[in-house]
């Protein structure tokens, strides 16, 4: 059984920062791992993919440069690193890891990814 725990969400002024970690317990390995975040009324979106065993990683243009993506060397706990946060970044924030090995191909899809956590939240005020 894959469980994925999302912490670190909060609230913080616009051009703050806050780190989340998703915690991942049943499986040491994933081909894919990945943030998405879903603002109210909104579909879910892509934010951040590392894929490739962790030689690479993607980003949305609207976080590139901001938000950092990483992973601890026993791929068990995923980070997000938020910076110079903006109201638009306002959402619940979810972790997710793919497991096929077609998870690295499309790493912007939600398809690609079996495993989700419930979501932190992350607000941004002005």
């Amino acid at each position: 059984q894959v469980q994925l725990v999302e912490s670190g969400g909060g609230s913080v002024q616009a051009g703050g920062s806050l780190r989340l970690s998703c915690t991942i317990s049943g499986r040491t390995f994933s081909n894919a791992m990945a943030w998405f975040r879903q603002a109210p009324g909104k579909e879910r979106e892509f934010v951040a993919a590392i894929v490739g065993n962790g030689r690479s990683t993607r980003y949305d243009d609207s976080v590139k440069g901001r938000f950092t993506i990483s992973r601890d060397n026993a791929k068990i706990t995923l980070f997000l690193q938020m910076n110079t946060l903006k109201p638009e970044d306002t959402a619940v924030y979810f972790c997710a890891v793919g497991l096929r090995s077609d998870s690295n191909a499309y790493p912007f899809s939600r398809a690609s990814y079996d495993y989700w956590g419930q979501g932190t939240q992350v607000t941004v005020s002005s």
